[in-house]
């Protein structure tokens, strides 16, 4: 089972995996709305209200499948879910000497060191808090070069410099506590807890190159994913999501959050007169600038390099409000970023989910892309036997403890 614990939604997907041919097919969902403050910006702040909510989400997903889930993989995402990739060189000893299996183990546990007090610094920094303890919770290698010369597997060769890059995703181990007490409320098997930025790029077939940005806008949070060349770079989030635009309704018609909620709703389907359409636009406008600003702002921190992609994917319950895709096909969130083409903005289509088959024919929608990408992602990990993934299982369950 795949659970996604989002701020206005906790989505849970029962799904039948296939080992023979690493596929899933989804054979019950369920979906509950979050009681007011039990999440705010993406992270629990109610354990038992939300476990609560997660078990009716789970309950219906059950009893559509027939069948009850023991084991589960919870995402996870918000503005402490960080996610870079870091790349180290490391100078060997005897440079004629053949790499071998022990010494290359050492090198990638050396390596997620390094990258995880960077990241535990980089924090700091931003939250003006000395010490926060992160956990790594993904981590897949994304370039590998020995004296310059990229290669694919190390083994075997001879050199002075190992350069790695590798993608982590980090969380807070305030949240990931949380998270395993739901799992334990539940009674349920935690498998692994996943980055949603994460398990989302992951997920998506990129035709016609590997360079995209995907941005997934929930209930409290915006997250968003860079992929280049078919890698990972990075992650991030702000704490602007869906419950903005419809708190903005609250106050300007003086509504409560459900009345308001159903408006937004009915605006972003079309299904309100033109008189009431345009006013609500006046009432949005300025909230989407600053959602702009947002993505921005977090795409700003990895423009350094080279230059954006064109490609933007869209998902998440929030991406469906009307005029959030206008304002990104109309470019005003690349201004002063090295975006060298005009941006191509789609939705991911759900039924493209990599290695899953919705048997139940009703998941269609933005918002329910990241829980079938969580099971995507199941299936890949899963199904790793590569040299680097008993590595990077064991770095993470190192430093998971």
């Amino acid at each position: 089972m795949t659970l996604d614990i989002g701020t206005e939604f906790v989505k849970a997907l029962i799904v039948k995996v296939d080992e023979s041919n690493k596929k899933g097919e989804v054979k019950g969902a369920g979906f509950e709305s979050q009681k007011n403050f039990h999440m705010i910006a993406g992270a629990v702040t109610d354990i038992q209200g939300v476990a609560q909510t997660c078990k009716k989400a789970i309950e219906a997903a059950q009893r559509e499948a027939g069948e009850r889930a023991v084991q589960a993989v919870i995402g996870i995402a918000g503005e402490f879910v960080k996610g870079a990739t870091f790349s180290f060189s490391y100078e060997r000893e005897d440079q004629k000497q053949k790499i071998e299996l022990p010494e290359l183990k050492n090198i990638i546990q050396k390596i997620q060191w390094k990258a995880f007090n960077k990241i535990r610094q980089d924090l700091a920094e931003e939250s003006g808090i000395s010490e926060i303890e992160v956990k790594l919770i993904n981590a897949t290698i994304v370039d590998i070069k020995i004296d310059g010369y990229q290669v694919t597997n190390p083994l075997g060769f001879q050199g002075r410099e190992i350069t790695i890059s590798v993608f982590n995703a980090y969380a807070p181990l305030m949240h990931l506590g949380a998270i395993n007490s739901i799992a334990k409320a539940l009674n349920l098997e935690l498998l692994f807890i996943a980055a949603e930025p994460y398990a989302i790029a992951r997920a998506v077939d990129i035709e016609h190159g590997g360079d995209a940005i995907f941005i997934d806008i929930g209930g409290g949070t915006t997250d968003i994913a860079l992929l280049r060349e078919g890698g990972l770079e990075g992650i991030k989030s702000f704490a602007l999501g869906g419950r903005a635009f419809t708190k903005r309704l609250c106050d300007n018609l003086s509504l409560d959050f459900a009345e308001a909620e159903q408006i937004k709703l009915k605006y972003s389907s079309g299904e309100i007169s033109p008189a009431v359409k345009k006013k609500i636009s006046e009432i949005f406008r300025q909230d989407i600038k600053v959602w702009l600003s947002g993505v921005n702002l977090a795409l700003n921190e990895f423009s350094k390099l080279s230059p954006l992609p064109s490609k933007v994917y869209l998902c998440g319950g929030g991406s469906s409000l009307l005029g959030i895709k206008k304002a990104l096909e109309a470019g005003q969130w690349s201004e002063g970023l090295p975006v060298l083409k005009a941006p191509e903005v789609n939705f991911i289509d759900p039924t493209k989910i990599i290695g899953i088959e919705d048997k139940i024919g009703r998941l269609k929608e933005p918002k329910d892309v990241t829980p079938l990408a969580l099971a995507s992602l199941t299936i890949q990990l899963l199904g790793e036997k590569g040299l680097f993934a008993p590595m990077l299982r064991r770095a993470i369950r190192l430093m998971q403890t």
